[in-house]
């Protein structure tokens, strides 16, 4: 509007949708790097979309500045010049917009100054500060941050709040400190951004690692390859089982989705074959490569089915079965690391005595009670804790334990690095060493986190080109 009045801002007048869809909608494939691999979180909004957002309704459309506005007695063919010069200096915007919501561009500095320079030429006292009341993953005060705006962001959910602190207040806090983990080269690098702490992170994260090897390392023992080599165990297949209600067969029998292990494009499908002996109403599980598996799985959503009879196991019967807690399980494959490839193994009696341990002291309470939501109290488990194996809660709870250790080790370094014992905490806005202890063993806090969405009975495999452990979340990007 001519006279100095409110101008339109780009997103109100129009945005070049395609550009911008197509980044946010690549992102989804995007892992290494993507703030969304820190923690899950529902309903995440694309980066580009927030950035294309904020950057748009923050600069003006050029059709309200004076030079454009339509003068009296415009001609038809002034009429045309002017809104070719509009289109033109859109245009110009646009290509700017498009730059700058590629995921390649999103540190890029050239690019973040250009876009920079557009919101200051259009508020020359300054932009208004961006509020997210809700802000849940944190995209929109982490994109109102990178476009150097005042970011508020708030949420009643703690989760969100710790997200949020971590990515958008805990970084730029320590901004171009260098690490103080001692076995760190500081001549590395200039430590730009928050590049030291992610150093210190990995690093104490290494400590944490080898730590906790050394505690319970016997109860991950190698796995012995088809050559008598050792190799390093990365996944255990198991089964849930359950008595057959067929009286044919007195004995347990699998509850098997899926025998595929592996379904490699190009390669041989590698599956597990269930041997059955009739004779000791035993099943046993073999490793067999190429062709296809012999029979279906076991269970899916209409119920499940005897392996050995052909009997049909209603779910009344297994939700029966585990509320009388006479589930069981038996150990199918063990997934090692190969030479750039997953190996499969047979299981073995060694394998599962490995992973017979006395179970932690560990409450973590009920299961809340909503069939819709919650499946697992309609089938005997009905607290956190039964979640997980003994096996997998004491890895959990050592690495929870090593976490003070880390926090005293963090400010010791701190300490001797030069950083001031002031006693400040993190929430209290400190820069000395209690504030950066917090804020290591809070993103090595997520890691563990994040270990507990995969260590858990009912995390499924991804037999397709992944290979690898799905998360309970269902959180693909997370790998």
């Amino acid at each position: 509007m001519a006279g100095g009045g409110y101008r339109p801002k780009l997103i109100e007048v129009a945005l070049p949708l395609a550009a911008i869809n197509a980044e946010a909608a690549r992102e989804k494939s995007i892992r290494h790097g993507h703030p969304s691999t820190l923690h899950l979180w529902w309903a995440r909004r694309p980066l580009a979309a927030a950035r294309a957002v904020i950057w748009a309704s923050l600069v003006d459309d050029p059709s309200g500045y004076d030079e454009f506005t339509e003068p009296d007695g415009e001609t038809e063919d002034e009429r045309a010049g002017r809104l070719g010069r509009i289109d033109a200096e859109r245009q110009r915007l646009f290509g700017i917009l498009e730059r700058l919501v590629k995921w390649e561009n999103s540190n890029n500095p050239d690019v973040l100054a250009e876009a920079r320079a557009e919101i200051d030429r259009c508020f020359p006292d300054g932009p208004p500060p961006v509020l997210d009341p809700f802000a849940g993953g944190g995209a929109i005060p982490l994109e109102a941050q990178r476009l150097g705006l005042t970011a508020l962001a708030g949420d009643l959910n703690p989760v969100a709040v710790l997200i949020n602190k971590a990515m958008i207040e805990i970084p730029p806090r320590f901004a171009g400190m260098p690490p103080v983990h001692p076995g760190i080269d500081k001549t590395l690098t200039t430590w730009e951004r928050a590049q030291g702490l992610a150093a210190d992170i990995e690093a104490y994260g290494q400590w944490m690692r080898d730590e906790a090897k050394r505690r319970i390392g016997h109860l991950y023992p190698d796995a012995t390859g088809p050559d008598g080599e050792k190799l390093t165990p990365i996944a255990w297949i198991w089964a849930r089982t359950v008595e057959s209600p067929d009286p044919s067969w007195s004995g347990h029998v699998p509850l098997v989705a899926s025998w595929t292990l592996a379904k490699r494009p190009g390669k041989p499908t590698v599956w597990i074959e269930p041997v059955i002996d009739r004779n000791s109403r035993l099943i046993m599980y073999a490793i067999r490569e190429g062709g296809e598996p012999l029979t279906k799985g076991t269970v899916d959503r209409g119920g499940g089915r005897c392996i050995a009879s052909g009997a049909a196991i209603p779910f009344s019967h297994i939700r029966a079965e585990g509320l009388a807690g006479r589930h069981a399980t038996r150990l199918m494959a063990i997934v090692a690391e190969g030479d750039r490839t997953r190996t499969y193994l047979p299981s073995s009696a060694e394998a599962e005595e490995a992973a017979t341990t006395s179970l932690p002291n560990v409450s973590l309470g009920a299961i809340h009670v909503n069939p819709r939501d919650f499946k697992t109290p309609g089938y005997g488990i009905t607290t956190w804790e039964e979640l997980f194996t003994a096996r997998q809660l004491t890895a959990l709870t050592t690495f929870s334990g090593l976490l003070g250790e880390v926090a005293k080790k963090v400010k010791s370094d701190a300490i001797e690095a030069g950083l001031t014992v002031d006693g400040r905490r993190l929430h209290e806005d400190g820069r000395g060493a209690d504030a950066y202890a917090a804020a290591v063993i809070t993103y090595l806090a997520f890691v563990i986190d994040k270990c507990a969405d995969y260590w858990s009975t009912i995390a499924g495999w991804d037999n397709t080109k992944g290979e690898t452990v799905r998360t309970l979340s269902g959180d693909r990007r997370s790998r």
